[in-house]
């Protein structure tokens, strides 16, 4: 059976996974109106990603017979100082995500919550991606500089993103 506390720190977790979510689209649509639509189309691949984590989460509660507890998401920024900027953004908040989920797995463990550990195990994997992922657009922003040329074939590039869902059912 779940502890009242892994509830709670779950419950909060779908919370930053909506945010995540929230942020993201908020980035998309500061992409859109600079006309990147490759870089608007990588943030709402990234958006809907997010929402399938805090799904995960939710189905996972439901599936422990756990109340589930939905907070208010806090507004994003709307306003941005540029597209390497953006990133940097994104590689600080996948960093800060890291950490809740570490937070997570240390109270699985403090709990000994066998299940619940198992099942964070697929969150630390994604956050390594989500950090890596990060990373390789900043280092390629950062090696372009700002060359609109080499700005105009990443945003092909990261067009080319396609989304694919979690396979998502009552059981996680």
């Amino acid at each position: 059976m779940i502890s009242e506390r892994m509830v709670e720190a779950i419950n909060k977790q779908i919370n930053e996974e909506l945010y995540s979510s929230y942020l993201y689209l908020s980035m998309a649509a500061y992409f859109e109106d600079l006309g990147l639509k490759g870089f608007a189309n990588w943030m709402i691949v990234q958006s809907q990603e997010e929402k399938d984590h805090a799904m995960k989460f939710y189905y996972y509660l439901a599936s422990q017979g756990a109340k589930i507890k939905l907070y208010e998401i806090k507004e994003p920024p709307s306003e941005f100082e540029g597209i390497k900027s953006v990133f940097k953004q994104v590689l600080k908040h996948e960093q800060h995500i890291t950490k809740k989920i570490n937070e997570l797995v240390d109270i699985a463990e403090e709990l000994k919550d066998r299940a619940t550990f198992n099942f964070l195990q697929w969150y630390i994997d994604e956050q390594v991606g989500e950090e890596e992922n990060a990373m390789e657009i900043l280092n390629k922003l950062e090696f372009i500089g700002d060359n609109k040329n080499a700005i105009f074939m990443l945003d092909r590039e990261l067009g080319q993103r396609q989304y694919i869902p979690l396979v998502q059912d009552k059981e996680g």
